[in-house]
């Protein structure tokens, strides 16, 4: 089976977040036991104290909130760019994301259409992994949040009924809601999520290209990596330059 765990970025409500995030990373079953050995090991070098109460947040590390007061900024970006690199030195492990321009879907919501983006991606993923005699089952997992029943709605009507661009064959079943204290799988998502949030509404690649060729592709095209925009906006960004 293959995990897709997914963390937002962004406030639909907060009219200075212009997109709205959703992404992720997808791991074969046994992988987030080791994933998690790394941050867990991470934490013990910053935190040797109390290692199991050091939360990896995107936000929280760069502007020195709650547990990462108190430590060096030049030390938070490297831990960021760190538990990035441990992703990107994996070949297995594939990304997906989201970023939604919240006028160009309105009066939609913006969360659920990165959803729905999210799962059929993950989806075709694993449509190309059996067609090459590697079938595997999906399943998503994503933090907390007030998403939770209208998400898990919506992945059960794309199951039923299918969503715009087709029918969802792979998911053994509709999204687990976990605390992201609790996993540390979830933190690699918050990451992955605030890097392209950084790089959409703030200009800042920094992180982004950090992870960028992690994306879902097929030969050159890119699969695992939308951005929805108005139509008359001209983008010159990595997803739109792939499309």
């Amino acid at each position: 089976m293959h995990l897709l765990y997914l963390d937002d970025s962004g406030s639909v409500g907060n009219a200075a977040d212009k997109h709205v995030i959703l992404a992720g990373l997808s791991v074969f079953e046994r992988q987030p036991h080791w994933l998690s050995l790394q941050l867990d090991r991470l934490a013990a070098d910053i935190w040797p104290s109390e290692p199991e109460a050091l939360e990896f947040r995107g936000v929280d590390m760069l502007s020195g909130r709650k547990h990462w007061r108190g430590v060096p900024r030049s030390e938070r970006e490297q831990a960021y760019r760190t538990v990035l690199s441990t992703l990107t030195s994996r070949d297995q492990i594939r990304l997906f994301g989201a970023a939604i321009h919240k006028g160009s879907v309105s009066p939609l919501d913006p969360m659920e259409q990165a959803f729905e983006q999210v799962c059929s991606r993950f989806d075709k993923y694993l449509g190309r992994r059996h067609r090459q005699s590697d079938t595997q089952r999906g399943l998503i997992i994503l933090d907390k949040s007030a998403y939770e029943t209208s998400l898990q709605g919506l992945a059960n009507n794309f199951r039923k009924r299918g969503y715009q661009w087709g029918r969802l064959n792979n998911l053994s079943e509709v999204p687990l809601f976990v605390d992201s204290k609790a996993s540390r799988m979830i933190q690699y998502a918050d990451l992955i999520a605030h890097a392209i949030r950084r790089y959409y509404d703030g200009g800042d690649a920094t992180y982004f290209d950090l992870i960028a060729r992690q994306f879902d592709t097929e030969g050159d095209v890119l699969h695992g990596l939308v951005h929805r925009r108005p139509k008359d906006m001209a983008c010159p960004c990595f997803a739109c330059k792939a499309r």
